[in-house]
């Protein structure tokens, strides 16, 4: 196992160095991957640096059905939340709704989480 050090006080990296590129339709390179452990240890060496082909990434299987439909769900429900969103006789209500619930336990903190909580069960019981 080798150990990574960096250079001029870089204490360590957590995530992609370097991704292949596309080009011509084909990748070139391949990820470099850095990461820092922050769990409690006695190794002083918490810093990996790992290298993965191009393609390791790449899904092996076709889509299900489930992930189909979780797909267009959150198509639709996307599109739903950008139209209510610009409505603008549904803003004043949407935002007294809003600040009614935000304090609430379950409530939801940001006015964009509001409207996919309000939004996907409608799109649901369509």
């Amino acid at each position: 196992m080798g150990v990574v050090k960096y250079a001029a006080g870089i204490e360590y990296v957590k995530g992609a160095l370097t991704k292949p590129t596309k080009k011509d339709g084909h990748s070139h390179g391949t990820y470099l991957i850095g990461t820092h452990r922050e769990a409690a240890t006695q190794n002083p060496n918490c810093t990996r640096l790992y290298v993965k082909a191009e393609d390791v990434f790449k899904r092996t299987t076709p889509l299900s059905t489930k992930e189909l439909q979780a797909r267009n769900r959150f198509r639709a429900v996307a599109a739903l939340v950008k139209a209510r969103k610009e409505d603008l006789m549904a803003i004043t209500q949407d935002q007294v709704d809003f600040l009614a619930q935000r304090d609430a336990a379950n409530g939801k903190k940001t006015m964009k989480a509001y409207l996919w909580k309000v939004c996907g069960p409608e799109y649901d019981n369509q």
